[in-house]
């Protein structure tokens, strides 16, 4: 015997869950998300009040150095930190030099520190700092002594510093070429710092403002590469993907599509077998697939009054409350087929949107529907994602679940939400998110429709 009360609760919801995708509830918070990231502050000039001062000056703009006194000893080094600390919620961040003048030594260094280093001595040359060295062409990592790295630089070159937040690591270039890389061992904050230490030096600091010499786009785009390629060089039987895809195809009641996926699996060399332990469950998404297809197609062509006389002929519980989440979707999206109709249109809505005025839950919605009316061009308007294919995508899916929540068998009512392909992509997702937080949430915010278009921009 079937539960009526653990019935309607399925139906609410899915009902009430749907019901915020199409408000956009998710890409609001991925858009919130993506602006945290933009507004994070980046360096823009050099820090004039912590820099050791007595041996060197700063330009007006903040944008040069020059090491004006006579070095009498290895400590009267003229260091200076950007305003800002190198951005962490990103891929790679960056910095270029220009070395106007090498002076008497070319004792020139470029590197990163942290807020406590010691503003008299040479980045790398204390702990929690890294620095390339003109002079020499050494690297320096938190120690005096140096390791062969690149070569050396001079006047007239153009040298970089950058921070790969995937792969952990410092990078530096030469005149726009990568010289090397070195693991990034370095906790907490990390200053672009430069350095000074003969008479006559120069160096003016490009923190992005002009174009870098370096294609760091380039760059990006290879890293985002490689690590495509590490995934992709993972191992996955074909059964288990063959079954993820199949999965998919019969959650959302794609019949046809299902059907030669299957005969191209047969035909494959060798056949794919999907066997049942690897976990994928059918009877629950198997219930009523050509009903559920048929229902997905009228949808999908904007047939919603056909769609509802299905829905009252093949499962009429669904439609009898007139003010639940899913009739109300259907409702606002038969108003919103009728957009252009303006007659047609307001005479639906007093009869079939009226009802859910004051309503919670339902109000902004109706509000953002009704006033599709009101602009000439409505689809370029700021409710334009109304009219998009994809809202209709979200009704029918709507009612694809409703009805998998129909099965008096059903093993597990939250498997008619999502299918098992989305639900591993959420555990993804989150996998992403902690594995960043466990590195101080440094590097680039997961965005899974990003990953999903590198395909398409590759």
């Amino acid at each position: 015997m079937t539960n009526n009360n653990s019935g309607s609760k399925n139906e609410e919801e899915v009902g009430s869950y749907f019901l915020e995708v199409a408000r956009g509830a998710h890409k609001k918070k991925e858009e919130e998300m993506e602006e945290d990231t933009e507004d994070e502050e980046s360096p823009t000039e050099l820090n004039t009040i912590n820099s050791s001062g007595g041996f060197l000056v700063v330009s007006t703009d903040k944008m040069s150095v020059k090491y004006t006194s006579v070095n009498l000893h290895g400590h009267d080094v003229g260091v200076v930190q950007a305003n800002k600390p190198a951005p962490v919620k990103r891929l790679v961040y960056y910095f270029e030099i220009y070395v106007k003048d090498s002076g008497a030594k070319g004792q020139i260094a470029i590197g990163f520190t942290t807020d406590n280093f010691k503003m008299r001595r040479q980045p790398g040359w204390e702990p929690h700092s890294c620095g390339y060295h003109g002079d020499d062409g050494l690297l320096y990592r938190g120690q005096g002594k140096g390791e062969a790295f690149g070569p050396t630089y001079t006047a007239n070159d153009i040298v970089g510093a950058g921070i790969n937040y995937a792969s952990h690591e410092f990078f530096f270039t030469k005149n726009g070429t990568v010289v090397g890389t070195v693991y990034n061992d370095v906790k907490g904050s990390l200053f672009p710092t430069i350095a000074v230490h003969s008479q006559n030096e120069e160096v003016h600091v490009n923190f992005g403002q002009k174009p870098f010499a370096f294609d760091l786009e380039d760059f990006e785009k290879q890293e985002r590469m490689r690590q495509q390629m590490t995934v992709e060089k993972i191992s996955l039987p074909p059964n288990v993907s063959h079954g993820i895809v199949r999965s998919y195809l019969l959650h959302y009641g794609y019949e046809e599509t299902l059907n030669s996926f299957d005969m191209a699996s047969k035909t494959t060399v060798p056949p794919v077998h999907i066997a049942q332990e690897n976990g994928f469950d059918e009877q629950d998404i198997m219930y009523a697939l050509n009903e559920r297809k048929t229902l997905r197609q009228l949808i999908k062509n904007g047939e919603i009054d056909a769609a509802l006389g299905k829905l009252h002929d093949w499962y009429p519980q669904i439609v009898q409350d007139d003010k639940s989440a899913t009739c109300f979707l259907l409702h606002c999206q038969k108003f919103i087929e009728l957009v252009g109709a303006l007659e047609e249109a307001v005479k639906y809505g007093r009869i079939q949107l009226a009802k859910f005025f004051g309503l919670a839950g339902f109000e902004d919605f109706v509000q953002d529907c009704v006033a599709l009316l009101a602009y000439e061009q409505p689809r370029e308007s700021s409710v334009g994602y109304l009219l998009e294919d994809s809202q209709r995508e979200v009704v029918a899916d709507a009612v694809n679940a409703m009805i998998l929540s129909m099965n008096p068998n059903l093993k597990d009512s939250h498997g008619c939400l999502q299918s098992g392909l989305e639900r591993l992509l959420r555990q993804l997702t989150a996998c992403c998110l902690e594995r960043r937080s466990l590195n101080g949430d440094q590097g680039e915010a997961f965005y899974l429709h990003r990953v999903l278009n590198i395909g398409k921009k590759c």
